[in-house]
């Protein structure tokens, strides 16, 4: 197994357009790979699984944990699970490839902490707290009690931002693009 991967990690609350931000790095640098989270949820939209993430029972998510499956793993919203498992990592890097992560931010402060030195963590900071409760407005995808708790928790997770390598402001979609894959560049690539 090639261990010489390094790990980008993107996160930020849900709303301030880290996924957006991911897929377009993804489409920049054909190094990257995209770490596909498991998840407890049920698919939103046209997600699928083994592409945007794998859907498992609550019951196998226990399972994997207790197999210490996960090289992280939280409980994001009350029963609801996310996690990495390490053989999504060892499988890109396997591949030759970067690990890239589009991940909530306790998560991504796990990673950073157990990869330090193979990673680059990158908090995505919104305009605003209003902006970003506008766009989770907007998706149509929640209840209104599902978007009480995830204001609440957005307003939480900004609170991590200091303790990531580096705050992309995402107050531009374009520019935060071209500044993310700045920072990417220089991390996989680095000039001496």
């Amino acid at each position: 197994m090639d261990q010489s991967g390094k790990l980008i990690i993107f996160s930020a609350p849900s709303g301030a357009g880290k996924t957006t931000i991911v897929h377009h790095l993804l489409s920049k640098f054909p190094d990257l790979a995209f770490s596909i989270s498991a998840t407890t949820r049920e698919p939103r939209g046209d997600e699928q699984d083994g592409k945007d993430y794998y859907f498992i029972s609550q019951k196998e998510f226990l399972h994997r944990i207790a197999q210490k499956e996960f090289v992280e793993f939280e409980e994001v919203y009350s029963g609801t699970f996310y996690g990495t498992l390490r053989a999504e990592i060892d499988r890109i890097w396997a591949d030759g490839k970067h690990v890239i992560f589009d991940i909530d931010v306790v998560g991504g402060l796990h990673l950073k902490r157990k990869y330090d030195g193979k990673a680059l963590a990158i908090f995505v900071q919104p305009p605003s707290l209003e902006v970003l409760i506008d766009r989770l407005s907007g998706r149509g995808t929640d209840s209104e009690a599902k978007l009480q708790e995830r204001y609440a928790k957005a307003e939480k997770e900004l609170a991590y931002a200091p303790q990531f390598d580096v705050i992309l402001k995402n107050y531009d979609l374009d520019v935060a693009c071209e500044e993310a894959k700045t920072l990417v560049s220089g991390f996989i690539n680095p000039k001496f």
